[in-house]
């Protein structure tokens, strides 16, 4: 049956995380108490007051047929005053924020709205997986912008070669980053946005992580940068700021004809988001905004002792301002991320995300999430400081 699988299904690599929870249920066949730091899903509840507004709206008969495909205006309303209060940047709701279904989405219907078979897409390295893998959907051609310590895990603009900036169609971008936890300030976004107008490239930045931030630290939008609105948009979702990974709610804004390009595409593929959870993600937006400084205290606490308990184990560990990752060295006596991660999980029970999986240039790392409750990341520590 496999012969008959498109061509393009043959160029994608495995799914990461798919191949990780795998191995995670054959240990616990073993019998083998494991503890995930492996894929990034918070863990904390969404807010009391998100699931009250979901619970009534859902009752709205008028909720239960076809949503609109740009989103409910007020949805779209909410997300605008929300950009202005936190990010400085401000939005047309009519014609410069498109709602999701997660960010996820809209990330790969990008691809298809811009590009044609062989085009190239700018691609991070490493990365969230679906940036390179909705451009190989896309029957189009990923080429790697490495992220490297040196550079603080931002692409070098300057090392792209001249003829692949020539013919790029896209380039991606993520800041704070997944999975580096890499922060930028607006210096950076303005070099990308001189880049994309000597080029004639559309940016895509995705900005999931805006909020998850500590130490004083406070993640720019790319579109605060002058400039910025005329060469790109921004993905943002409610699953990381909310808890709300399992309502698949997010939004794109700024530029209204590269929007217009990724409506053209969802209206023939998606009918929109549910009503529904709209007005939940309204309650979301509007709605009393300390359950993120809650949350931010929580992994902040999460993050130093996983930080301070893999420093005792004798990891190199960089204590991330943003996100809820940890990106550390692999040990020199590993070859590579998959056998120490593998060796994590086999001889401690603790599955961690080989860098690998986020790209070549990811070789060499290994990645933690702290959406655990923080006895099991001082267990996790344990564990691993009892091996190494």
């Amino acid at each position: 049956m496999s012969s008959r699988y498109a061509e393009r299904l043959n160029r994608l690599p495995p799914y990461l995380f798919a191949d990780i929870d795998r191995k995670k249920r054959e240990a616990e066949k073993k019998g083998i108490d494991v503890i995930d730091l492996g894929i990034g899903d918070p863990d904390l509840p969404t807010p009391p007051h998100i699931v009250a507004a979901l619970c009534e709206a859902a009752k709205d008969p008028s909720n239960h047929r076809y949503p609109s495909y740009e989103g409910m205006l007020a949805f779209r309303e909410a997300v605008a005053d929300w950009y202005r209060s936190r990010k400085h940047v401000r939005l047309d709701p009519d014609s410069e924020v498109l709602t999701l279904i997660g960010s996820k989405e809209g990330i790969a219907h990008s691809t298809m709205a811009f590009l044609n078979p062989g085009d190239i897409a700018l691609v991070p390295d490493p990365a969230y997986p679906v940036y390179r893998n909705a451009t190989i959907m896309a029957d189009s051609v990923p080429v790697s912008m490495p992220l490297n310590a040196d550079n603080e895990f931002k692409p070098d603009l300057d090392a792209i070669d001249s003829r692949i900036a020539r013919d790029a169609k896209l380039m991606f971008l993520n800041y704070p980053n997944n999975p580096t936890a890499a922060t930028v300030d607006t210096d950076f976004f303005k070099a990308v946005v001189d880049f994309a107008h000597e080029h004639d490239i559309v940016v895509l930045h995705d900005n999931p992580y805006s909020e998850l931030t500590f130490d004083g630290y406070e993640a720019p939008s790319f579109l605060a940068v002058r400039g910025a609105k005329e060469v790109g948009i921004e993905f943002n979702s409610l699953s990381k700021t909310y808890n709300m990974t399992g309502w698949r709610i997010g939004f794109a804004v700024g530029n209204s004809e590269i929007l217009n390009g990724v409506k053209e595409v969802k209206t023939n593929i998606d009918s929109g988001t549910f009503q529904a959870v709209q007005v939940a993600g309204i309650a979301a937006l509007t709605g009393p905004q300390d359950c993120i400084s809650d949350n931010l205290a929580i992994y902040r606490t999460r993050r130093d002792t996983l930080v301070e308990g893999l420093e005792s184990a004798g990891l190199c560990v960089t204590r991330p301002r943003a996100t809820f990752y940890l990106w550390v060295p692999i040990p020199d006596e590993f070859s590579s991320s998959i056998e120490f991660s593998m060796f994590l999980l086999e001889r401690a029970g603790v599955v961690t995300t080989p860098g690998i999986g986020f790209g070549e240039y990811g070789e060499g790392f290994i990645r933690l999430s702290i959406c655990l409750d923080e006895n099991r990341l001082e267990e996790a520590c344990k564990r691993i400081n009892a091996l190494l």
